[in-house]
């Protein structure tokens, strides 16, 4: 991860470039803890203040999130992601529900009549991701790879608008699924994707619609 050729731009301004690519390209993905500062120090071969600026800058634009005592992590993939998350990390939790409601609806019955063989591949890997992160018993993880299905579905709609949108609200929607499934995977928060997943492949944009409605709902009672 070592600085490309010098530029004339400050070295500061290099180390966030440098740093911001490994977000956006996923390398660091969205939860990850990232590098400590010494470790960054001899990745990149600057001094130790320049490291820390470049991940105090990062972190004021919302992409990174500094935790004393443990660690810094991703926090969001762009700037807009974080201001997104900046922006309603107060919201009411049902108004973000209903927000949810509004774009996974849409974008499954989109996914129904556009979606691709390499989007049913992608669905079909992400949603056993989901379903193997519930099984290990890990939040976070389930979490993350119910964020990435959805995420899968609003690509298959081919709408880059709805997807980027998506995307930038990434973390506000993950913070209201975390209230939702609590601190610990039981049996009875337990919903189903199959449905959703199912509806799409056989091309019924009502029934996805109504699937996406259905999953959302239910783990809400």
């Amino acid at each position: 991860m070592a600085l490309t050729s010098p530029r004339r731009e400050p070295l500061a301004d290099q180390v966030i470039a440098q740093l911001r690519t490994q977000i956006t390209s996923g390398e660091w993905p969205v939860g990850s803890r990232i590098p400590t500062e010494v470790e960054l120090v001899e990745q990149l071969g600057v001094a130790r203040n320049t490291v820390r600026e470049a991940v105090r800058a990062l972190a004021h634009n919302g992409l990174l999130d500094i935790r004393q005592g443990s660690g810094t992590y991703v926090l969001a993939t762009s700037e807009l992601a974080g201001v997104m998350h900046r922006r309603f990390a107060d919201a009411d939790p049902e108004q973000v529900t209903e927000l949810r409601l509004a774009l996974e609806a849409a974008a499954a019955r989109l996914a129904a009549t556009r979606r691709t063989a390499p989007d049913l591949k992608l669905l079909d890997t992400a949603l056993a991701r989901r379903e193997d992160a519930w099984r290990s018993g890990d939040v976070e993880d389930f979490i993350q790879t119910d964020a990435a299905f959805h995420q899968a579905v609003m690509a298959a709609a081919h709408n880059e608008v709805i997807s980027a949108l998506y995307a930038d609200l990434g973390e506000v929607l993950r913070t209201e699924l975390r209230l939702t499934v609590g601190p610990v995977l039981v049996e009875q928060r337990y919903v189903s994707h199959d449905g959703i997943l199912e509806a799409i492949r056989a091309g019924d944009g009502e029934k996805a619609s109504l699937e996406a409605v259905v999953a959302l709902t239910s783990c809400r009672g």
